[in-house]
């Protein structure tokens, strides 16, 4: 015998009511013989505890939600079953409501919806399925016949959440199924008092019913039908990438159900594990799916980990002080007031010092177990040994499950530093004694993004995601997006990384999309977005809260980088090319690197330098493993260093400027390159990496541009006064090629001090066969004293500092 429990979207419909139908049918025709156990119709069980509470207040809309009840079964009954076959159910049908219409006229009348009352009420939810099920059964050429689960389960008082008495149900349950040999549909989730009145399970009772008529009749499996392929690694509502586990032991399967999987009510396991009778949890509307099946000893997957479970909304309650310290029976107090107060403690988390309790309940609880443990600490609350009962609110709980947990070093580490790193804050946490949970109290705006980094750290998914919020699509952001474009599908083969573009902005439009932008279409899909704005862009990417979020500024403004703090803060990391915020004022570079390391977040400017030159990284490695730096020599303008070059006798200064500007080296303005302002702040930069608080007007800028050059007012006026200048840098060059010399734009920080200049090299110098566009540092210090360390390579264009701008946001995902 088997036991087959569907829930409610299995019995939602007609057509999933088919479905069901044949599923029941095969395993009759294979030679099964089933038992039946279905629950209220889809929201049907929510839709009469609204009506009930619309009859209390004396709503009388209440009698239009009876009639779109009494329409919504008609219609399925009227779908389901020839036309032949349907007064003798609709009679049974309008029995039914009329009930419902009676007992809630009188609940209208008295104004009181009675724990007792609630029960009746929504017990017509299973009775009504069931007897349109097995109507339709019987329609279909199978014997059935209705079976009200009030015959055969009996309960105490507890309304609401009925205790089953094991010893009567076993007995009538035994009697009742030797007395009938056709297929039973059972209602799930109702039973009756000794005193014969309807009770009710508990919410996702019907799985218990189930569960009871299994261990009663020793089945040999009990099935639970459901709309999923099984139970998930997480809830899939909030991890897009859960996938079915095959199997589950049975305390893996009660602490995830505990801790919140909607797909089993967790008091259906004890009575299947007692009796040692396997569950089996499948999809009605993908049949052959095998499901996943919960016995004494699940076989191993190689994951170290089962699961990770939530539960959405818990309240968390403190009690603390001195006075609780080393006392004996304080727990036994506490837990003791709550259990008087008929507060359910979910989760317990207690410091060492036995200074603090905490302990989670429903945020309905909240209050009254506040309440109750007050009244019982009254005395130590006057004498100020203990302090009064704090209440957390707007929270939840995870728990990450697995016997491979046990002895397995290293879980907690994992699970806290995925946490960690995406600034999520723990509350509190508890480990059972068992190794097979370990579960964290964290605010619930949080609980998605938790879920899903958990996820993700303990590779039950095999792809990471990484989401990318980009500002400016200039040269340099929009070379980044196709770059994004051409390693997608490399970094998803080699790296696992999926790298989702979940928002795009420029000074015109924005657009964000968490499930990821299609960036083959971007331009178009961006130009329909809607107006920009820096401020709204930021916090609707801190509202959206998604997992490993990276925020990227590709822009040049000065308005981008006054939200800096405001990312950090949320414990995004950032990446950025634009040097405004770390040339800016000390403090503000100051704060912002304080902040990130607060937040345990990465804030990253690699491409502020030498664009795709690990500049800064290198710096800080010498740094860190304790080398001292005594000077910085750099060529940091690819723009300059492309001019000086290419600059002779056939090529003059103006048109060599013009080349630069014409092949994206340098600003659109070629007077910012022009100024050495841009070196400058390279230079600073360096500087305060070097740990030296310095101001940008500190940096002492050469200015090699005849003075009538300097004085033009527009772009126009410039080139003129440019083409003037060609015969002053033409003396100069050919001077200096006479001597064997080169001109290079250098930046200097020594001994505290930074400034540019203008220099003649000789071969001799490492400086003079720098080519092109590249770039040069050179890293004094004690321990390359005799050879400076040289970092070399180009430090100009689109492409390379796009690339080192992506390097960072792979660096930030690894």
């Amino acid at each position: 015998m088997k036991i087959l429990k569907f829930g409610g979207t299995s019995v939602g419909s007609a057509k999933a009511m088919r479905a069901l139908i044949a599923i029941v049918g095969e395993q009759i025709d294979n030679g099964i013989k089933p038992v039946v156990v279905v629950s209220a119709m889809s929201g049907v069980t929510d839709r009469l505890l609204a009506t009930g509470r619309k009859a209390s207040e004396q709503d009388k809309t209440y009698l239009e939600d009876i009639n779109a009840l009494r329409q919504l079964h008609f219609d399925t009954a009227r779908e389901l079953i020839a036309d032949i076959r349907q007064n003798g159910l609709n009679v049974i049908l309008d029995e039914y409501f009329s009930e419902l219409e009676h007992v809630l006229d009188g609940v209208c009348r008295v104004r009181e919806l009675s724990a007792r009352t609630s029960d009746t009420v929504v017990s017509l939810g299973e009775r009504l399925s069931a007897t349109i099920l097995a109507a339709a059964f019987q329609d279909a050429n199978r014997k059935a016949m209705y079976t009200d689960a009030r015959q055969i389960i009996t309960t105490n008082e507890n309304f609401g959440f009925a205790g089953v008495d094991e010893k009567q149900t076993h007995e009538k349950i035994n009697q009742y199924f030797a007395d009938h040999d056709t297929l039973c549909v059972v209602t799930g989730f109702i039973g009756s008092s000794k005193q014969g009145e309807t009770t009710t399970l508990g919410r996702g009772g019907s799985d218990y019913t189930a569960a009871i008529l299994a261990a009663a009749l020793s089945a040999e499996e009990l099935e639970i039908w459901t709309d999923v392929d099984g139970v998930m690694t997480a809830d899939p509502r909030k991890v897009k990438r859960a996938f079915p586990l095959p199997n589950l032991s049975y305390e893996e399967a009660m602490e995830l159900s505990h801790f919140g999987a909607k797909i089993i009510y967790p008091p259906t396991i004890l009575p299947a594990m007692r009796k040692g009778i396997p569950i089996i949890i499948r999809n009605t509307f993908n049949p052959t799916h095998a499901g996943t099946r919960i016995s004494k000893q699940a076989e191993p997957t190689g994951a170290i980990i089962k699961g990770i479970s939530s539960i959405d909304k818990v309240a968390l309650l403190t009690i603390q002080g001195s006075g609780m310290i080393g006392v004996t029976g304080v727990s036994r107090r506490l837990f003791g007031a709550l259990a008087s107060a008929s507060a359910n403690v979910i989760l317990i988390s207690q410091a060492s010092s036995e200074h603090s309790i905490s302990f989670a309940v429903s945020p309905e609880d909240a209050v009254k177990a506040q309440r109750a443990v007050e009244q019982e600490f009254e005395l130590e609350l006057m004498a100020k040994q203990v302090n009064g009962v704090e209440i957390e609110n707007d929270l939840s709980i995870i728990a990450v499950v697995g016997e491979n947990m046990k002895r397995t070093p290293g879980i907690a580490g994992k699970l806290f530093s995925a946490m960690g790193s995406n600034g999520i804050n723990v509350a509190a946490i508890a480990q059972g004694s068992s190794e097979l949970n370990i579960s964290l109290v964290t605010g619930h705006k949080d609980l998605t993004k938790a879920l899903n980094v958990i996820h993700d750290a303990f590779f039950l998914s095999d792809v990471h995601d990484v989401h990318v919020f980009v500002v400016g699509t200039g040269t340099i952001g929009k070379t980044l997006l196709q770059q994004i474009i051409q390693q997608h599908k490399t970094l998803l083969s080699e790296m696992s990384l999926n790298v989702r573009v979940a928002g795009i902005s420029n000074s015109r439009k924005m657009l964000l999309d968490a499930e990821g932008i299609e960036l083959l279409e971007w331009e178009n899909q961006l130009n329909g977005g809607e107006q920009a704005a820096i401020d709204k862009f930021v916090q609707q990417m801190i509202a959206l809260n998604l997992p490993n979020s990276i925020f990227v500024d590709c822009t040049a403004s000065g308005d981008v980088p006054a939200h800096y703090q405001t990312v950090l803060s949320a414990s995004i990391p950032l990446v950025t090319p634009n040097k405004v915020a770390c040339s800016g004022e000390y403090e503000t570079y100051r704060n912002l690197k304080q902040t990130a390391a607060k937040q345990n977040t990465k804030f990253l400017y690699e491409t502020n330098v030498g664009a795709g030159l690990p500049v800064i990284s290198t710096l800080n490695d010498l740094i860190k493993s304790g080398d001292k730096v005594t000077k910085v020599e750099a060529v940091l303008s690819g723009t300059l260093n492309f001019i000086f070059n290419n600059l002779s006798k056939e090529v003059s200064f103006s048109k060599v400027v013009k080349m630069a500007k014409d092949q994206g080296y340098s600003e659109p303005d070629p007077r910012i390159d022009l100024s050495g302002k841009d070196v400058a702040r390279k230079i600073l930069i360096l500087a305060r990496e070097c740990g030296t608080p310095m101001e940008f007007d500190e940096v002492l800028i050469a200015n090699f541009l005849p003075e009538h050059v300097n004085k033009a007012e527009s772009m126009e006026e410039f080139w003129s006064e440019l083409l003037k200048a060609d015969e002053y840098f033409e003396n100069m060059r050919a001077k200096l090629a006479l001597d064997q010399k080169k001109l290079k734009y250098v930046a200097v920080f020594e001994n505290g001090k930074a400034f540019t200049e203008l220099r003649e090299v000789s071969p001799a110098n490492p400086l003079y066969n720098l080519e092109g566009k590249d770039n040069i540092v050179l890293y004094t210090t004690a321990r390359y004293n005799e050879q400076p360390l040289i970092v070399r390579g180009a430090g100009a264009g689109a492409e390379v500092t796009a690339a080192g701008v992506f390097a960072d946001i792979i660096r930030i995902a690894r």
